[in-house]
């Protein structure tokens, strides 16, 4: 590139020295011929550049000569574009990378464009709200705090229970509390049983990092008083319980047993039960997000996995190899939608977490029918027929991340109930039919 700047150059220094002359020529011809000869020029001759070409040159060659010799940016402005320029290239790529994260998770073809179930919904079990998965948990916190208007000792253990995930330090907070509680109800004169020095080694390492704890305490009718302290200059606060009578007591033994009792508040699963007509996609799933539990390495792996895949299954595995290989599959799932086919052709359909046991399959299906009591079986897709009583996984029955159930009564009962001049029930309940529609 330089050197052809560099014949740029010399073209213009030569053709500056004026047009051409032959030896036998005039010199003394005018000036305007000499130009006119200059503009016509011949075929074979090469026009001049004109200036604004020169200068056009000129600082190209100038940035040539700068790109081999890049200048180091050190100011400020030159550091915050840099960083700017990187944050947008991530920006860029993160964006790239959650469409390749759809596009390995949520295949989607034109003729079926539409998620088999929105998403993954729970319910408050303390107001009913429906909740999504990212704001069930905040939605719950506040439910709590709302309680305390109505039942402070409810609302603390509740808040013991819910907002600290660490069973153990639970357990041993509840326990120290209760202790507590013992040693007040054992020796009721004793004042020293009745204050709670806040600063105390074991309050301070087992009690108090427990969120919920000091709201309980203080529930139990334990208030915070500062109080002097032998030895030391500087008074401590204490948490001091100053009512003691026989009552008071009695009442603060049912409470400790609440605390003891307490569970978890969690959001329930919403099921979404929805019966629909029958239809030939009743085997096609859309299934979104919320449905898979991989890792973003495994997603970066999803897609090599895929194209392994037909490699694989033209390699000789034994059964132990497939067996792993199976549990890892469905270990990438969080929840499965399950379809029942029932004998009048309609389908109905409900949201699970893929680690429910086949009895919370069966009381789905047992609850959605007018005559749930009687014996029915649910038949997986492949002919095996699935037991109430097993207590297995649906994750472990190959129900997940979807699957297609075939629902049957149990023959010998419907033959009695044929025999007795019986009618074949209705199938689903009257709400489920309001509802029916007409897989998309």
């Amino acid at each position: 590139m330089k050197k052809f700047f560099d014949d740029i150059k010399k073209d213009i220094k030569f053709k500056s020295a004026g047009p051409g002359k032959t030896l036998t020529e005039d010199t003394s011809a005018k000036p305007e011929r000499a130009a006119a000869q200059s503009s016509s020029g011949t075929r074979n001759h090469r026009h001049g550049p004109s200036e604004g070409a020169q200068r056009a040159g000129a600082a190209a060659l100038a940035r040539v000569d700068q790109r081999q010799r890049p200048k180091v940016h050190t100011s400020q402005d030159a550091i915050r574009n840099q960083v700017k320029r990187e944050l947008e290239a991530e920006a860029v790529a993160l964006a790239e990378s959650e469409k390749a994260v759809a596009e390995v998770l949520l295949p989607r073809s034109q003729e079926f464009s539409c998620l088999s179930v929105s998403g993954v919904y729970f319910t408050c079990p303390l107001t009913g709200a429906s909740l999504t998965k990212s704001d069930r948990e905040a939605s719950i916190k506040e439910a709590i705090f709302m309680r305390f208007e109505e039942d402070e000792v409810e609302a603390s253990v509740m808040m013991v229970h819910t907002f600290n995930k660490d069973r153990e330090k639970v357990k041993a907070a509840v326990d120290i509390i209760s202790k507590y509680v013992d040693n007040i109800c054992k020796n009721p004169t004793e004042e020293k049983y009745r204050k709670i020095k806040l600063s105390n080694k074991v309050f301070q390492e087992k009690v108090r990092p427990v969120e919920g704890t000091r709201e309980f305490l203080q529930a139990l009718g334990f208030t915070s008083i500062m109080l002097p302290v032998e030895g030391q200059d500087e008074e401590e606060e204490f948490l001091v319980l100053t009512e003691h009578s026989a009552d008071a007591l009695e009442l603060m033994k049912e409470r400790r047993d609440r605390l003891q009792r307490g569970e978890p508040v969690r959001a329930q699963l919403d099921r979404q039960p929805q019966a629909f007509r029958a239809s030939a996609n009743a085997q096609h799933f859309e299934l979104p997000p919320e449905f898979y539990n991989l890792t973003a390495e495994e997603l970066k792996k999803e897609q090599q996995q895929r194209a392994d895949l037909v490699e694989k299954n033209t390699m000789m595995r034994t059964k132990a190899m497939r067996e792993r290989e199976e549990q890892r599959e469905r270990r990438k799932y969080n929840y499965t939608l399950l379809r029942i086919r029932l004998p009048d052709g309609n389908l109905l359909q409900g949201v699970f977490y893929a680690w429910d046991r086949l009895p919370v399959l069966f009381g789905f299906v047992r609850e959605s029918l007018v005559d749930g009591w009687q014996p029915f079986e649910l038949i997986a897709p492949g002919g095996q027929k699935l037991h109430e009583s097993e207590d297995v996984a649906l994750a472990e029955s190959n129900l997940v991340p979807a699957a297609l159930l075939t629902f049957a009564w149990d023959a010998a009962v419907q033959a009695d109930i044929a025999a007795a001049g019986g009618k074949s029930p209705t199938l689903l309940k009257p709400e489920l039919l309001e509802s029916i529609r007409t897989m998309s």
